[in-house]
Parts: structure tokens; sequence; C-alpha cells
């Protein structure tokens, strides 16, 4: 941290009666947190520092130059967090340049003509209202020795990066890299994935929203299912390794008949297996309702559903269409009993990733980012921004990045119990495995990342 280097007077503190129009300190001694408040995580019984701002500061705001950048595919709430990171910025702390930088990590050792956009209050007034991220966001293109020397040469103090997993990964390296070389340089993570799989923290932010237009996508699978002869609706959501957004949205629906998840193995065929309790439920009911993960290729037990064999920038496997599949499989199974159902497939990944954020998301996305601004005055670096038992709080990056991904536990999650009364769906096993609880309890955490 840069908490032992020289103190300024923070810009936030005033008498909320003095302010002006544009800018102006407005917390009294109590609006200030203390440089010892700790929030407690219940599952690992660790204490994350909290953040907030605070009295006495490690930067002379005035003279602050700050960048921003997304990397990594869209989710709702980019906007909004970009438009508090720079409101947050300019009129609470008083910094007269703050950069979006285009496209990534790649656009900090481009043509800064060209990727250095200098934000103003124009340029983001209305962004929150949008999805997507007006700075564009790419995978890949870090390049560790590049970074460091497009930032350098910019003169950036602060740099404030959005994305997910592997995004943060680079972080760390910059973030490291910066304190190896001595440089004064405030490297901060705000995670992000549509998934909600990132550990530790409440929840990702864009993840409710997501989670709100599937329920719209399940509701109509629900009506053209309900419509049809012989109908069956099928959605695949987002999910690689984790199945919230599905396990949510079939909760918030209450029209979903099977919900399959990459956590939870199951059996296609069998007596026991879901192409013959989907055949029965029609028969008795005349419809059913199907939502699968993205990932649950690997969640199929009697069927080889192979990858692409490719993998995107970032290094993720591109995987095989299992609502493509699951489709196919349940069309076969019907010729063979000589009962044709009618099957509407409905994709709606990429449209659910672009909608602007919900309310819940808005205000989510404003606390994470503020609060990163605070943490970054402050004096922290190498940290990302995140709610824990609904407190901000800070976190070392290298604690986060050595976490497994959050998932869920089909033991005793009780929302993934939730779901099974709410379907009324079996295990599709045909031979009953015991399983043990896959919850993992991290205990130790390195309070030295900070540094």
């Amino acid at each position: 941290s840069f908490c032992d280097t020289e103190l300024y007077l923070s810009p936030l503190y005033g008498d909320p009666q003095d302010r002006d129009v544009d800018q102006g300190g407005f917390l009294s001694n109590d609006g200030f947190n203390l440089p010892g408040e700790y929030v407690n995580h219940d599952e690992t019984k660790l204490r994350f520092l909290k953040s907030g701002p605070r009295k006495f500061i490690s930067f002379d705001s005035t003279k602050v130059t700050a960048a921003i950048l997304t990397c990594g595919g869209i989710c709702p709430g980019l906007n909004v967090v970009i438009r508090e990171l720079y409101m947050t910025l300019t009129y609470n702390y008083q910094v007269h340049t703050v950069y979006g930088i285009k496209n990534g990590y790649m656009g900090i050792y481009s043509d800064p003509k060209e990727y250095y956009t200098k934000l103003d209050t124009e340029k983001v007034r209305d962004i929150h209202k949008y999805g997507g991220t007006i700075l564009g966001s790419s995978r890949g293109g870090f390049d560790l020795e590049k970074i460091i020397e497009g930032l350098t040469s910019m003169k950036i103090d602060m740099l404030f990066v959005i994305g997910g997993d592997g995004t943060h990964r680079g972080v760390q390296e910059i973030a490291d890299e910066c304190i190896k070389r001595k440089l004064k340089m405030v490297v901060c993570g705000i995670p992000k994935t549509i998934d909600n799989d990132i550990p530790l923290i409440d929840r990702t932010f864009g993840f409710e929203s997501a989670v709100s237009e599937s329920v719209k996508v399940i509701d109509a699978a629900y009506i053209e299912a309900l419509s049809a002869v012989n109908g069956v609706g099928i959605v695949k959501l987002f999910g690689r390794s984790c199945g919230f957004i599905s396990l949510f949205a079939t909760l918030a629906s209450r029209n979903v008949n099977v919900c399959l998840v990459p956590e939870s193995d199951f059996e296609l065929k069998g007596e026991r297996g879901l192409l013959e309790y989907v055949y029965h439920r029609v028969q008795k009911r005349g419809h059913c309702v199907i939502v699968v993960a993205e990932g649950c290729g690997d969640a199929v037990m009697d069927l080889d559903i192979k990858d692409t064999g490719e993998k995107d920038k970032s290094g993720n496997k591109k995987m095989a269409d299992v609502g493509v599949i699951l489709k196919e499989e349940l069309a076969k199974f019907g010729k063979a009993k000589d009962f044709e159902f009618t099957i509407k497939y409905i994709d709606p990944t990429y449209i659910i990733r672009a909608i602007p954020a919900v309310a819940f998301d808005v205000h989510y996305c404003a606390r994470l980012a503020s609060n990163a601004v605070h943490s970054a005055f402050a004096g922290w670096t190498n940290f990302t921004s995140g709610c824990i038992n609904r407190k901000n709080v800070i976190i070392p990056i290298d604690y986060i990045n050595s976490c497994e991904k959050r998932t869920i536990d089909p033991v005793s999650d009780s929302e993934y119990l939730s779901m099974m009364g709410s379907t009324g769906q079996p295990l599709f096993r045909n031979k009953f495995v015991k399983r043990k609880s896959s919850t993992k309890r991290n205990t130790i955490v390195n309070m030295d990342s900070f540094k």
C-alpha cells in the first residue's frame, strides 16, 4: 500500500452547507471509515478491510491521472461502473484527467490518440441506461512489458480494470510489476462475470439483470410448449462451470419442469434417465419446459459430448452446444417411441448479456465503483472491490485469484434443494451414487497481498 506515504486531507471533508454545484466537501468526521474497520466473512472466518472514504488520502487528487478499461465479454452494468468511476473521481475527488481506454488490455499500449479517450460529463451522462460498454472490450492482448510502458508514458496514477477471473490475473501481474519497479500507481480490479462464480463476494454485477431477462425467455418457452401438441421448450442459459443463472431463473419463473446445471451429473438414457422422464411427463401433462446451462455437456454421464477443440483468446474452451444436442437426442428418442415431440429451442445468451442493468445492478455497480475509488485514494493497490455480507470491502487480488470458482453444491445448497422441490425432478441417474458435499472452506489469507 501507499498508506505510509505523504497524506492529504480528503476533498470529501467539509460542511455540506458549503458545497457548491460542481463539487466540494460534504462529509463530517463521522462520515469517514476508520483505518482498522473490518468485515467478517462467515464461511471462511476471515476478516477483510472495509472500504469507503478516508479522511486522509495518499494522493494529491488534483494531480491524479486515472484510466478505466473493460476486458472480456460484456454483461449488464459495465457502463454503470464506468460512469460511477468517472463521477466519483471527478466530482468527489476533483480529478481533472480520467481516460477511458478502448478495447481492453491492448488499448493500453496502442496509439493514444485512437485508444485513449478523455472522459467528460457529456460522454458518460446517460450511459448507465444502456447495455454493453462505451469503451469496447476484448479478450487477450495482455503484454506486461508493453502495458507498463504504455501506462508510464501516459503518466497514469490509477488504473481501474473491469473484468472476470482472467482479467484479474492480469491485474495482479500489472500491480506486482508496478510494486517491483516502485511505481506509485494504484491498480484495482472490479469483478465482472455474468455467471456469478467469483468466490468470496456476495454476488457479481449483472447477475440479477441476467436472471430477470432469463425469466422472460423461460416464460416464452413455457407458452410455446403449452400451446403446441406434445410441446417441449428448451432454454439454454449462461453457465460454463456453474449453473447459478439457470438455477435462480428457474426459481423465479416457477414454470420450469427440469433444470440442468453443470454441477449435477445426469444420464440421458435408461429407465431413470432424462429422456424417459420428459417422455412420460409430456404424455401425462402435455408439455415440458427444460432449462439447461451451457456447460452441462460435461455433466452428461452416458453421452460423450466433445468440446469443439478450440479456445477463445482468454483460454476458455469453446463448448459444443448442449441445447442443440439435447434437442436432437429428444427427437431421436421420440421417433424410436413413435411419439412426435414439438420442440422449441431458444438460445438467448447474447441477448441476455447485452441488456441494460436492472435497478438492483445499477445500485450495486455504483457501490462497487465508488468504493474502488475510495480505496484507491486511501493508498491501497493490488486489490479488487467487492461486497461481503452486504458490506463493501477490499480483497487482495492474489487471494481471490487463488480461490476456486464458486459453484453450486447439489448436496447442501438450499437454493438447489428448493429448485428440486419446485420442479419435482429426480436426479436422472439409473444408479444412485451418494455424493459428498463439494463445499471447500478456505481458512488462510495473506494480508501482505495489499502491499
